[in-house]
């Protein structure tokens, strides 16, 4: 297959498995999803969504989040991990956003980056799920695929949405990152990989990770 074959391959194939998709983090509007993606951070979607709706029942607005203290966010977000950063970030984030932005999530990755806590996947995140803007966020499963399919070198994220931006149109973007992730938890997971049920990698997989795989199942 040339390139641009396994591209088609990839797109027809996720399109089929996932025609709906559905949004992995539970969220109303953009800034509960902009504080959902923070938390997401070294957590799994599922757990968030169990606690969000604790937090959010206290505070799902910047006016609200910033009456509570930072400690009493640290207690209810602390099943997420790293508590004590993210719990800064979001009551510092929700002062910023009322201070510069009325109150309001900011439509710019600029803007989003410049928060407390955002970094560039979550700002891709927001400006895709929630204005509709092409971005192409990268997580631990897209990255994983985009290796195993030989789309990137795998070297770090960053050079993975690179690859990906490059090799996807653009008007694909949005529902493509999320019907990577689906597929990657459900067909290419990391661990307990089983390559039969994995229809794209074992169709245009990369030789070295087919071989590997080979290796260890003998």
């Amino acid at each position: 297959m040339t390139k641009q074959e396994k591209v088609d391959f990839v797109i027809n194939t996720l399109n089929t498995l996932y025609p709906q998709i559905p949004i992995p983090l539970d969220h109303k509007d953009p800034y509960t999803l902009l504080i959902a993606v923070l938390l997401s951070a070294q957590c799994t979607d599922v757990r968030v969504n169990k606690i969000t709706p604790l937090l959010f029942a206290q505070a799902d607005t910047p006016y609200d989040m910033i009456k509570m203290s930072v400690e009493e966010i640290k207690d209810i977000i602390r099943p997420c991990g790293l508590s004590p950063m993210k719990s800064k970030g979001i009551h510092g984030l929700s002062h910023i956003l009322i201070e510069k932005h009325e109150g309001l999530v900011p439509q710019s990755f600029e803007a989003l980056e410049a928060l407390p806590a955002v970094g560039h996947k979550t700002a891709s995140v927001v400006m895709s799920q929630a204005f509709g803007v092409p971005a192409f966020p990268v997580d631990t499963h897209i990255h994983r695929l985009m290796y195993r399919w030989n789309l990137t070198n795998g070297k770090n994220v960053t050079q993975t949405e690179k690859d990906a931006k490059r090799l996807f149109r653009e008007n694909t973007w949005n529902d493509l990152h999320l019907q990577m992730i689906w597929y990657g938890r459900e067909y290419s997971p990391a661990r307990g990989w089983d390559l039969n049920k994995d229809i794209i990698t074992k169709t245009i997989g990369r030789a070295s990770v087919l071989r590997d795989y080979e290796k260890v199942k003998k």
